[in-house]
């Protein structure tokens, strides 16, 4: 596997060059000389397209980079631990890292969601801005510390598509009695429009959907949709992705293990992270136009904009479900209130810098 040339020369600028090993003294060049084998754990398949390709891309830059020093072997889902049990090894210390979706571990707070994604949240420049210079990091680092780890943004798909349908979307009530794979914060708002949101495994979509187990189903975008197939099970492509608008995924490493490096070793694994997270963002954005011109022009999909009276009402119910929450837990409230703030700001620059320039580059 080929290292990107553009994260090895960010890494090199964000780890530096190593002092004069003559001036070291004993103690410290036997540590510099110490090696650390880690093992991480995945929610995807092994080498799965796009999502799972993170971890990968990730253990070569940490390789490289610590010339050898810390290695990290990368275990797909079930080949370890099962994709759900991702959390609870690294937090145990079964594994020193995983790589995953923090809105996987709902259950164990509310909030992780957030870190993940939300309906008509942030895009993902935006989610990086919150993270890295908002504030989110600090919050997202207190949800984990409980738990024995530390979070790093590792991952992003830019917004994602609103899924594939067997039934034409035409209104409000065309939703109702639907049966739709659609997780998280965004089933719970949609299931308060009269779909019944169901939760499948990836691996079992298509056979669901081609049985009619379901009738429609959210995933991706058009890079992976295309490698999954749905093109051939169902007949509307919709979007916007409303859902998931910038899904951040993340690297989560076992506090003790982390401790436990060099702080160069540690720099190189927080460089890594944040040179993987802007990679696969660009990665997405070079696929997934080649990927949906497939999908259109040789697989005849029909893409279809969600009609406004459908999008409108699940901005607000979406506003419903999760201030109902935050009234609920203060935790998530904290978080939310940070999130709600940063968004209204950089709307209010994006109005007359990204939307005002998408509008002018189509003047002619």
């Amino acid at each position: 596997m080929k290292t990107p040339i553009l994260l090895t020369m960010l890494l090199l600028t964000l780890v530096g060059c190593g002092g004069d090993s003559d001036m070291a003294s004993p103690g410290q060049q036997q540590a510099t000389q110490k090696t650390y084998q880690w093992k991480m754990v995945t929610t995807w398949p092994k080498n799965f397209p796009g999502l799972g390709m993170a971890a990968e891309n990730f253990a070569v830059l940490v390789e490289r980079m610590s010339g050898g020093r810390l290695t990290v072997k990368v275990y797909g889902a079930g080949q370890l631990v099962p994709a759900m049990e991702v959390f609870d090894a690294v937090s145990q210390g079964a594994a020193e890292m995983g790589h995953g979706a923090s809105y996987y571990w709902k259950g164990k707070s509310p909030s992780s969601a957030l870190f993940t994604t939300i309906p008509f949240g942030l895009n993902a420049q935006e989610m990086n801005g919150w993270l890295q210079y908002g504030g989110g990091m600090a919050l997202w680092r207190e949800l984990y510390e409980p738990f024995n780890l530390l979070p790093l943004a590792a991952g992003n798909t830019g917004v994602q598509m609103a899924g594939w349908f067997n039934r034409e979307i035409n209104s409000l009530e065309d939703l109702k009695g639907l049966k739709m794979r659609i997780p998280g914060l965004g089933g719970e708002v949609i299931s308060r429009m009269g779909v019944e949101a169901v939760n499948i495994p990836g691996g079992e979509l298509y056979t669901s959907m081609q049985t009619g187990v379901i009738d429609a189903t959210e995933w991706v975008g058009p890079y992976n949709d295309l490698a999954f197939g749905f093109h051939q099970v169902a007949k509307y492509y919709y979007y916007p992705g409303w859902h998931e608008p910038g899904p951040t995924l993340e690297l989560m490493v076992n506090k003790q293990a982390f401790a436990s490096l060099p702080d160069d070793l540690q720099a190189i694994v927080e460089g890594a992270a944040r040179a993987i997270n802007q990679d696969m963002l660009d990665d997405y954005t070079a696929r997934n136009n080649g990927a949906l011109k497939e999908l259109v022009e040789t697989h005849g999909v029909e893409v279809r904009p969600l009609p406004d009276e459908v999008l409108a009402e699940l901005n607000r119910v979406t506003d419903q479900v999760l201030e109902g929450i935050a009234s609920r837990d203060p935790q998530f409230k904290r978080v939310y209130e940070s999130q709600q703030a940063f968004k209204a700001g950089v709307m209010n620059y994006h109005k007359i810098s990204e939307e005002a320039y998408y509008r002018a580059r189509e003047l002619k």
